[in-house]
């Protein structure tokens, strides 16, 4: 929940590239971010695995005119909508991009190489059929803010009830900390994206960080690992809420379009 998902990165900045708002060098340095190379594999037509600038051609041209962000976690296919196999590589990669326009989808596999501090990381992104229906348990940006809202105030008072350090000052500076090393070089979504869309957003991160403040030995204390099962158990409900929210903001632009919204 706290750094953004590659998956995210390519649905926002092909979002904006294939609406013509950013430039194919621009969207490219975007979605690589700090890893060292991004390849799609099996995209039709091609025998090899070729890079981001023409798999985002390719793409435009076999029809896709937006991008969605899938974020499934075990019993949760959240923005998923089949076939199985797809649905099973996007839970163990725990993200996936589904294309509008075109029945395919995209997952990241990464590999990593190197010492701590000097990593190499690139990743090979596998095109794949997927079903074409409506995504899983995407709500829209308006019913995601007002479940956000709730949310936080869920999590703030069962942290309260567990006596958890994370609902008072040593949370709000560690939610500082982990926010700024975050946000460090990095746009919000892309151009493109409503206000509100950028809010809902920011709101679901803070509410990941919340979580995962709470749910780290080092916050509140020592505790048991029986305590430390007892919070992820009670905040499971608004990780999911904070999952929903960040998938729909991340959808949002296909959304309108899909509902003729200009």
């Amino acid at each position: 929940m706290l750094s953004e998902p590659r998956a995210g990165r390519l649905a926002a900045w092909g979002n904006a590239l294939l609406a013509g708002l950013v430039s194919p060098d621009d969207a490219v340095l975007a979605i690589v971010g700090e890893d060292a190379v991004h390849r799609v594999e099996g995209l039709p037509g091609e025998s090899a695995p070729v890079g981001l600038t023409l798999a985002l051609g390719r793409l435009r041209t076999l029809g896709v005119t937006g991008l969605r962000l899938a974020l499934p976690a075990p019993g949760h296919p959240l923005g998923l909508s089949g076939p199985p196999e797809f649905n099973a590589r996007a839970l163990d990669a725990e993200q996936a991009v589904l294309c509008y326009g075109a029945a395919f989808g995209l997952v990241p596999e990464v590999y990593e190489a190197g010492p701590d501090g000097d990593v190499h990381v690139e990743v090979v992104w596998h095109v794949l059929a997927v079903r074409e229906a409506p995504p899983a348990d995407v709500p829209s940006l308006g019913e995601a803010e007002r479940e956000l809202a709730e949310a936080l105030r869920e999590a703030t008072e069962v942290l309260t009830r567990l006596d958890v350090a994370g609902s008072g000052p040593v949370a709000a500076a560690a939610i500082d900390a982990y926010r700024a090393r975050a946000e460090r070089g990095r746009e919000v979504l892309a151009p493109g994206y409503p206000p509100r869309a950028v809010r809902v957003l920011e709101l679901a991160q803070r509410v990941g960080t919340l979580i995962v403040v709470a749910t780290e030995s080092g916050h509140g204390g020592a505790v048991s690992a029986s305590e430390m099962g007892a919070r992820r158990e009670a905040l499971r409900p608004v990780e999911r809420t904070a999952r929903r929210a960040q998938v729909a903001a991340y959808n949002s632009v296909v959304e309108e379009r899909e509902r003729g919204v200009h």
